[in-house]
């Protein structure tokens, strides 16, 4: 007998009552979360007044519109419900330590040494259900020795196991099976197997007794082992509906026939394999404050707060070997109003000089009112931070050390414009692989990449500084370079042209730009000093003709 005692949360209803507290209006309609399967909208969570209708889970969104003309649906949102679960899980730390998320909908407890300070197991399920009646959400509680039993009871208490296969059904069988079957009452001997549905005001919560493990998963269907569909399926068609007809059949059959996986399940259920419940690792947290005796309001004295906010701020943070990258700095006033601003970085630090000249620059945005009484200082996004190791000789390596911890003029630079401008409209290119003029190299924001350090690929032939989209020539349609053209308005006469470069178009890809077809570049120098770029189009899916590219310098 063992002494662990594990609560399991389900949540069946997890996607619909965190939209239905968003919106109260919805719990008076029929409401569905609607989620993309296989190219097919289907329901993931119905509120009760949309399963009066009959409408379920698993649906497809067109059968349950035909069944409730009102029907409301929203899109899923997996992040947002991922998150949600967070928080109740920081919410049932209260009953437990040792709080862990189990799916998407559902938490495990061990309530192991806990269940006394609220009374007794049925006194702390009963505050369960009640924080769970005042959140608004619908819940299911399983409790047991084991995870497998507490989840088992959690998800299946109340039900019967029911026939997979239409062969068991006796309206599908032959009339002589079909009136021997009818006098045969028990399921098990060739009958179609009762399915039990809980009512409606069944209990919403199981518990086993502390060695009652077998005794309260025996009844229940073979899927409460949380073994996949398929396995489910083809243990009822070998007549093993029930945990309890599993676990008298030979062990090494079922792992011949099944897999370990499902003796691994059994195991786990009945407490032979552990299953730990490891809670979450709390993600760091990096903030200081600093309470003041009077109400400040010059920029002098808030420089002054930050120089003692920000060597405890990097202090944590070194403590750790992480660096920030966004650092937020809220003024609480004697008004009970809050005055924040937020600065980036453009490489994660934790030196106190480099995040102070940013800060300060914000401080003008910040209106002090009639005081501020408290400053605080938030390290809103971290990094990790690795030493940098020499390697040759000692005095060589400590030059190039201090040489590369010095050199942050360029993450400075980029950090001061981004104060202004934001971090993403700092950008610089990277070169790539590719023979199309407008793709030989990518943006990328400056404070989320590193510089190149390779050489750039240069062309054989010139490339323009300038490049904009094609513009429409208007010259004769044909290959040769005309010798006046018309472009943007003004008439220009070609000087020279050197040329042509062939480019064709990537066949894999349907580029609109490049419907042309193929393409004759020509470095045209006209009679007013401009240095084109123009190129003819032999048609492709477009009309051929000439069009301008870009210029040169």
């Amino acid at each position: 007998m063992t002494d662990r005692r594990i609560l399991s949360l389900w949540f069946p209803r997890l996607g619909a009552d965190r939209l239905m507290r968003l919106e109260p209006q919805l719990q008076q309609m029929p409401f569905a979360v609607v989620r993309e399967v296989a190219n097919m909208q289907v329901l993931s969570s119905v509120n009760p007044v949309a399963a009066g209708f009959g409408i379920r889970t698993g649906q497809p969104v067109r059968d349950a519109h035909a069944m409730c003309e009102g029907l409301v649906t929203r899109a899923r949102n997996t992040q947002s419900e991922r998150a949600f679960l967070s928080v109740l899980q920081r919410w049932a730390g209260k009953f437990s330590p040792w709080v862990a998320t189990e799916a998407d909908d559902g938490l495990v407890v061990d309530l192991t040494g806990c269940a006394h300070l609220f009374g007794g197991e049925a006194s702390l399920m009963e505050v369960v259900q009640q924080d769970c009646n005042d959140l608004g959400l619908a819940v299911r509680m399983g409790l047991a020795d084991t995870r497998g039993a507490a989840w088992a009871l959690a998800r299946f208490a109340g039900q019967a196991a029911g026939a997979h296969r239409s062969g068991d059904a006796i309206d599908q069988e032959a009339r002589a099976t079909r009136s021997r079957a009818g006098k045969r009452r028990h399921w098990t001997r060739g009958g179609a197997a009762p399915v039990m549905q809980p009512g409606r005001h069944a209990a919403t919560h199981r518990i086993a007794a502390p060695g009652q493990t077998y005794s309260a998963l025996s009844p229940l269907p073979v899927a409460a082992l949380r073994l996949d569909d398929g396995v489910a399926e083809q243990l009822a068609r070998l007549g093993l509906r029930r945990i309890g007809d599993l676990l008298g059949q030979p062990r090494a059959s079922l792992a011949r026939r099944f897999g370990r996986g499902l003796v691994m399940r059994m195991d786990q259920a009945m407490g032979s394999a552990p299953e730990p419940v490891s809670p979450a690792k709390p993600p760091d947290h990096f903030a200081v404050r600093l309470t003041l005796p009077e109400p400040i309001g010059l920029e002098a004295d808030m420089l002054a707060g930050i120089d003692r906010l920000l060597p405890r701020l990097c202090a944590q943070l070194r403590d750790k070997g992480r660096g920030a990258r966004r650092v937020r700095l809220q003024a609480f006033r004697s008004d009970h109003d809050i005055q924040s601003v937020d600065i980036g970085l453009a490489r994660p630090s934790h030196d106190p000089d480099r995040i102070r000249p940013l800060l300060a620059m914000k401080l003008e945005t910040i209106d002090a009112g009639f005081g501020i009484d408290m400053l605080r200082l938030e390290a809103l996004q971290s990094e990790p931070l690795h030493n940098r190791r020499a390697v040759g000789h000692l005095d060589a390596g400590q030059a190039v050390n201090k040489r590369l911890a010095s050199n942050t003029a360029t993450d400075d630079l980029i950090g001061r414009i981004g104060a202004r401008v934001g971090l993403d409209a700092v950008t610089r290119l990277y070169p790539t692989e590719s023979h199309i003029p407008e793709k030989t190299s990518k943006v990328m924001a400056a404070a989320w990449s590193a510089p190149y350090g390779g050489d750039w690929r240069r062309s054989a032939t010139p490339r323009p500084l300038l490049l904009w989209q094609p513009e429409p020539v208007n010259a004769p349609d044909t290959p040769k370079v005309p010798e006046v053209f018309r472009w943007r308005g003004r008439t220009l006469r070609r000087r020279r042209a050197v040329g042509p470069e062939r480019l064709a178009p990537e066949w894999w890809l349907d580029d609109p730009d490049w419907r042309t077809g193929v393409r004759d570049y020509w470095v045209t120098d006209t009679e007013d000093g401009q240095k084109l770029w123009l190129f003819y189009g032999h048609g492709g899916t477009m009309s051929s003709g000439w069009f301008c590219h870009g210029s040169f310098a």
